[in-house]
């Protein structure tokens, strides 16, 4: 593979931080869309059940219902994300809107229920009226009798993400259907799908299956859909990816497994850095893409609106700055940056800040390898970021990046790397690690990608010095042995934690709430935590072994004070303790009786950083200035007024 030099695919800005601000990744707007088959076995409910956990949706309800609780919550914790609902297989046919009443002669059986857009509370209202209340005043839920054309489907699907969501960074469609052969007799129906599908894989669109299936009947993929759902780019050799069926059935809820399934898929995989070379040997390169797999969720953040128009209106933002000798407004291009050192500032122009931070082009190229045991749990400072070949620039690169995966996990071996991610990045010493397979027994991740991961290292700068603790009391062998039972009684399922299965807590009772308001609905009384721990399993697993270690801790903590009360000599009791000093007469004195000889003397020596947060309050105070921020903010005023006034 020779050396190409590449232009870097993200786009350059010159003024950026060196820090990268993951957040913009994940503000990249989405858009999807869920199509819905509507068919007599899709609208035909479950067989009656006594037993009050049986499913009573028809897969159409269910799939509806779902839609529902997607878009409620859309609506709130993405504000900028699109998402409509197109029912295939009606009666009836719908396009958009074009005031003659011919929109969907085009799309026949094809009737989009909900165009896709920025959900609006109405729309979400109109939807809620139809799942939950049944009222189909159109008929919107009548199957038609005929063969509906996939490939019109896809078509369709192509056309409104074209006029709707151009310019998005991440569309996709989910198919929600029973059907896994709606072409079976009908090979020029089943090419002319396929090669829809791949117009929308060209135009970047993700298509995602959701098959429902009843009983014990099973959902062949084969048959017609691996045709047209195309491999997630970050699956591939090193992850075998399968198609999960929403399963219903007496005891369990179709909607549940559907919303469980596409809540699974709900966030889009978005790309950190795309086609970055990572160079393996000298001469010998492949192309990557990095993926934020695991990101911090927090609340959609606040902003301000207009309420004095006809509808309210975000309120944006500006920022003027103001010379303050004149009052001028101050141009960027008249700005620099400048740093202080020695009681002097620093300044650069925006041509030398730039040459600072270049390090050389984006790459990811190793340097070395050592065993994985060598990695201390202590060195990892940052999160790591999951990287998977691309063959856009170099073709082989799964095959290389497969073949060092496998390799790395074989030998236990780990890759020491230098990483620039991202054009005026500062550059990172990182550990590259291979996680094993997801159906792999000893996997602990099951539910991360397997392949390779960047894993930043700390540098010296990072280390701190720690003062390590005294003599410490350490428990016997039979507390340590008691105890080891309790946690063997209480591990999680597979003995691993998997963050699936635990939302925020205080995330989704923040969701709630604003659901609630914007829908007009009840609030509720109290939030669903599945972090609050089962206290009636614990005390039926541990209870007794819990009783038992506390019991044997007593006893031990009595012996071990008792001991210390032995070793103390008598005598010292009768010796007086000095007194303690009186804190009055070690206080410093107030910082507003400083005058400017004694601040200049300060400031040269360097004593006034050791001046307390309330001294320097004081004489800022003293001096007319602000006493707002931190403490190298108040002695950073403090410096400034004393060379201003010197």
């Amino acid at each position: 593979m020779a050396d190409r030099n590449n232009e870097w695919k993200k786009e350059e800005d010159d003024e950026a931080d060196q820090e990268i601000d993951e957040t913009s990744y994940k503000a990249q707007k989405d858009a999807i869309l869920l199509a819905i088959e509507v068919s007599e076995s899709m609208l035909t409910p479950p067989p009656a059940s006594d037993s009050k956990k049986a499913d009573r949706d028809s897969p159409v309800q269910a799939a509806l219902k779902c839609a529902y609780h997607l878009m409620e919550q859309r609506i709130i914790s993405n504000p900028k994300d699109m998402m409509g609902i197109l029912l295939f297989g009606t009666e009836k046919s719908k396009f958009h809107d074009d005031g003659s009443g011919r929109g969907g002669l085009g799309y026949p059986h094809c009737y989009l229920f909900i165009d896709l857009d920025v959900p609006a509370a109405d729309e979400v209202r109109a939807l809620k009226t139809l799942v939950e209340e049944g009222e189909d005043d159109d008929e919107v839920l009548k199957p038609t009798g005929e063969t509906v054309s996939m490939s019109n489907v896809l078509f369709c699907a192509n056309q409104i993400f074209t006029t709707k969501a151009a310019n998005f960074g991440s569309r996709r469609l989910f198919i929600v259907t029973d059907n896994d052969d709606p072409h079976a007799s009908d090979k020029a129906a089943r090419s002319a799908a396929a090669v829809r599908a791949k117009d929308l894989y060209d135009l970047g669109v993700t298509i995602d299956l959701f098959p429902i299936t009843r009983g014990d009947s099973t959902f062949q993929v084969d048959k017609f859909y691996d045709d047209i759902i195309y491999q997630d780019p970050v699956s591939g050799e090193a992850n075998t990816t399968e198609v999960r069926s929403s399963k219903s059935g007496d005891g369990l809820s179709l909607l549940n497994s559907l919303i469980s399934n596409v809540n699974s898929k709900q966030t889009a995989k978005r790309a950190l850095f795309s086609n970055l070379p990572f160079e393996i040997a000298p001469g010998l390169r492949i192309s990557v893409k990095g993926y934020n797999v695991v990101h911090r969720q927090t609340p959609a953040r606040t902003c301000y609106i207009w309420l004095d128009g006809e509808k309210p209106q975000i309120a944006s933002g500006e920022t003027t700055r103001i010379a303050e000798d004149s009052a001028r407004t101050v141009e960027k291009q008249e700005i620099k940056k400048a740093y202080k050192f020695g009681g002097e500032y620093v300044y650069f122009t925006p041509e030398e800040q730039k040459k600072l931070r270049d390090f050389g082009s984006p790459i990811i190229r190793i340097i070395g390898f050592k065993p994985r045991k060598a990695l201390p749990v202590w060195a990892s400072v940052k999160k790591s970021t999951f990287i998977f070949p691309s063959e856009e620039d170099y073709v082989g690169s799964t095959r290389v990046y497969t073949a060092l995966w496998q390799k790395l996990l074989r030998d236990e071996k780990m890759g020491i790397a230098w990483c620039i991610t991202r054009a005026n990045a500062q550059p990172v010493l990182a550990a590259i690690l291979p996680s094993k397979e997801q159906s792999d027994e000893d996997c602990a991740t099951p539910y991360l990608p397997s392949g390779l991961w960047i894993y930043p290292l700390p540098f010296v700068d990072d280390l701190r010095d720690i003062n390590p603790p005294g003599k410490l009391a350490k428990s016997s062998n039979e507390l340590t042995d008691q105890m080891r039972t309790i946690v063997r009684q209480l591990q999680l399922p597979k003995a691993m934690y998997n963050p699936t299965k635990y939302p925020n807590p205080s995330l989704q009772w923040h969701y709630r709430i604003l659901q609630a308001l914007a829908l007009e609905e009840e609030v509720p009384e109290k939030a669903e935590d599945a972090t609050l721990p089962k206290f009636k399993a614990i005390s039926k697993r541990a209870g007794g072994y819990l009783e038992d270690w506390s019991e044997t801790l007593e006893q031990e903590a009595t012996q071990a004070q008792q001991a210390r009360a032995i070793k103390r000599d008598p005598e010292d009791g009768l010796h007086e303790r000095p007194a303690k000093r009186s804190r009055a007469g070690s206080e410093k004195p107030s910082g507003a009786g400083l005058g400017m000889p004694q601040l200049k003397e300060a400031v040269e020596s360097g004593s006034i950083t050791k001046m307390t947060v309330a001294q320097l309050k004081d004489v800022l105070a003293a001096k007319g200035l602000s006493t707002s921020g931190r403490k190298m903010d108040l002695v950073e005023r403090v410096e400034q007024w004393v060379e201003e006034n010197t």
